[in-house]
């Protein structure tokens, strides 16, 4: 059972069935998070402060949490999903913007460089990460494509056996922070045009000729503690630090942001469990008019679908770590990955707006969990791909899947494929009907959250077999059920509302006019 009773309320712990070693590491870990970030009257000033004081994120990074990350023969502990979300899990039940520091580290810098890097290079950079307690990150998005990310105009030649790179780089977190970066560019032809491929090298900033220049530090709205800016590029790689495809450049970085999407039922499992336990708390002890806040109806509606958010995202996890068990090149697995990510990053900010309800006027302190929860996981539904962009593109799967197979509704979908089967049966009567295969892109988003809510369902129910509580995996299931026959409600309703020009004209009211 691997995400079953994750984190007590008192102290962030979590408890899981994992080699002893890594159980050690984890109880230690918890603790030393929790003794920082609840127990100590500075951090009350945390949430407002850029950055985490360095003299604390020493303690945390004492206990060598990224060697989680790091392959065994290298001395760390295997990255071994499972224990890479149960880390992520613990980190972001404290601290949301230390979760996705980890996060940033692991899915975006260590493991493609074990998975793709030069062997010595390998050891150099992993023993640093280990003895001096070094930090990476990754470079994509650029100030003029983020998510057209094979539009970069960062480019690379090869001039003595280095690999010259010069661009513009910006939101990459950990900007000035990190020691090494993995720069992504795409290579110059004899006629200084970049062919479309991308390749990927490793930085290591402390290096002569590998300085990054920060040209500006972006105020970041929420995320505090994670530095970000606009970073000028000119360096100079040496031939080794490239890492190597097994096919193409853009089957990497599939394969790359696949496996950091499914990292976040990690990050999202701790940060949700943490906003549902502060609603309990709040509700239990606050008093409305008569009564207490607990025994509202609307509260209790409100603290269900909470929970229900813990039970589906702790499925998503159990799904994450059996997928990545069963296959470690993940550049095909687009459907499952934007599934993952999508729904977990909905679910953070839904369960984040919900404690901030709850709260009322206290929670828009800027020092409040409430109010940082929901400034800090806005984001996660923007970054590693926009949300609508994402289920836009789980629709666009399904439909190539359905074309092929020359199928018109999604009910046969759904029974055929294998992550839906069980969630389908309970759904009969939603589906039946023929699918337009060729929507607007409005609709391939609409259509996009039901397929994944779908998928989400079917993972819940398949939770069981693992011991999770069948108490709460009926009221997920029962709240998913609600949400896809909403969702299919508003699908099914066909509207083409456009953007009126000139709208200012015959606007107002009597007497006023804009």
């Amino acid at each position: 059972m691997i995400f079953a009773d994750t984190l007590s309320p008192a102290s962030g712990e979590i408890n899981l069935t994992h080699s002893d070693s890594f159980q050690s590491f984890l109880k230690d870990f918890t603790l030393k998070l929790a003794d920082i970030f609840q127990n100590r009257p500075e951090m009350e000033r945390l949430s407002i402060l850029r950055r985490l004081p360095p003299e604390l994120l020493g303690e945390i990074m004492a206990l060598n949490p990224l060697s989680v990350n790091i392959p065994v023969e290298y001395g760390g502990r295997g990255a071994k999903m499972h224990e890479n979300l149960a880390f992520l899990a613990a980190s972001s039940y404290q601290s949301l913007a230390l979760s996705l520091t980890f996060g940033i580290n692991g899915a975006l810098f260590l493991q493609p460089l074990a998975k793709y890097g030069n062997d010595s290079v390998k050891k150099d950079v992993f023993t640093r990460f280990l003895n001096d307690k070094s930090m990476g990150g990754l470079m994509i998005t650029e100030p003029d494509h983020g998510t057209d990310a094979f539009g970069m105009k960062t480019g690379y030649s090869k001039q003595n056996g280095m690999y010259h790179i010069d661009g513009t780089k910006h939101w990459a977190g950990l900007t000035g922070m990190a020691d090494f970066w993995l720069l992504t560019a795409r290579r110059k032809n004899e006629y200084n045009i970049l062919e479309r491929d991308v390749d990927f090298f490793v930085c290591d900033v402390s290096a002569a000729g590998q300085k990054i220049v920060v040209e500006e530090y972006f105020e970041n709205l929420g995320l505090y503690q994670i530095p970000y800016g606009r970073n000028i590029i000119d360096v100079h790689i040496p031939e080794k630090q490239r890492l190597i495809p097994k096919s193409t450049g853009i089957h990497m970085m599939l394969d790359l942001l696949h496996t950091s999407r499914l990292h976040f039922p990690g990050m999202g499992l701790g940060f949700i469990k943490r906003m549902l336990d502060e609603a309990l708390q709040h509700t239990r002890k606050r008093s409305v008019g008569s009564k207490n806040l607990l025994d509202y109806d609307q509260v209790q509606e409100r603290l269900a679908r909470l929970q229900a958010a813990f039970t589906i995202t702790s499925s998503l996890g159990t799904a994450a770590s059996k997928i990545v068990a069963v296959n470690t090149d993940l550049a095909s697995f687009r459907l499952e990955a934007n599934v993952l990510k999508t729904v977990t990053s909905d679910l953070m900010q839904e369960s984040a707006q919900s404690l901030l309800q709850l709260i009322g006027a206290k929670g828009y302190k800027l020092n409040h969990i409430a109010g940082s929860a929901t400034v800090d996981s806005r984001p996660f539904q923007i970054f590693e791909g926009s949300n609508d962009i994402l289920y836009a593109q789980i629709s666009e799967s399904v439909i190539r899947t359905m074309k092929n197979a020359k199928e018109k509704t999604l009910m046969s979908f759904f029974k055929g494929y294998e992550n839906s089967k069980q969630a389908i049966e309970q759904l009969k009567g939603l589906f039946d009907f023929e699918l337009d295969l060729y929507m607007p892109q409005r609709k391939l988003v609409d259509l996009g959250k039901v397929i994944s809510r779908v998928i989400s369902m079917d993972y819940v129910i398949r939770n069981a077999d693992t011991g999770f509580r069948l108490d709460l995996i009926d009221n997920a299931v029962d709240i998913l059920h609600q949400e896809i026959s909403s969702m299919i409600t508003s699908f099914n309703h066909y509207q083409r509302a456009m953007l009126v020009e000139d709208y200012e004209d015959g606007t107002g009211w009597p007497g006023v006019r804009f």
